[in-house]
């Protein structure tokens, strides 16, 4: 099996486990899976049998595939992007949009939440930031250095947006992480992500992160 064909087979795999879990929802939900080589990406929608590979500095002008295009010319360290997460994430658009750093996971692999965003400019500022997640649209879109990163990263961010969106819902208090241990969360996830960003540099897949 090439490269492509196993990253092509990743996208397969990644969409059925994201779907099977909700969090991969609707039809104009899609993925995104870079080739660790070139500029190609495997792209498609959730509900087509199977994606179609890209360019993703010609996808980045026009069609369905633009704003992972986007993504991955705007975070050389990102792998994997899904838009359209599940209900709870979705329902950060009516509490204040941005999810606190509350818990030390999310702290270490999603980091701090991108503002909002409604258009192509708004996505690329929001790169500023090397956080895996944000909200396209009023749906969330995550990142990941790999498939792998991302699908658990899908599933953290609503785990941790429900946490949070229950609590905010019942009128109780939420309190982010002590300053000091985000930015030793934080200051972990820009290493890995460093780190990623070098992989692809040399065509390589990222190695995954393990442990805190």
């Amino acid at each position: 099996m090439t490269t492509q064909e196993s990253m092509k087979d990743q996208w397969l795999r990644t969409r059925d486990r994201l779907v099977a879990k909700k969090l991969l929802r609707g039809a104009d939900a899609s993925l995104s899976v870079r080739c660790p080589s070139g500029s190609s990406m495997w792209f498609g929608t959730a509900e087509e049998r199977a994606p179609v590979l890209v360019d993703w500095r010609d996808a980045a002008r026009n069609g369905p595939a633009s704003t992972h295009a986007i993504v991955h010319a705007g975070r050389a360290d990102v792998g994997a992007v899904a838009w359209g997460g599940g209900p709870f994430g979705a329902c950060l658009a009516d509490f204040g949009d941005v999810l606190p750093q509350v818990f030390d996971e999310q702290a270490r692999h999603i980091g701090p939440m991108g503002r909002p965003a409604w258009s192509d400019k708004d996505l690329a500022a929001a790169f500023d930031i090397a956080g895996n997640a944000l909200l396209w649209r009023g749906q969330p879109m995550c990142f990941g250095t790999t498939c792998t990163r991302l699908a658990l990263n899908a599933e953290l961010f609503e785990k941790c947006a429900k946490a949070y969106v229950l609590a905010a819902a019942a009128g109780g208090r939420v309190k982010e992480l002590p300053w000091l241990v985000r930015r030793i969360a934080n200051g972990r996830l820009v290493k890995d992500e460093r780190r990623a960003a070098q992989a692809f540099g040399r065509g390589e897949l990222p190695v995954e992160s393990s442990g805190y």
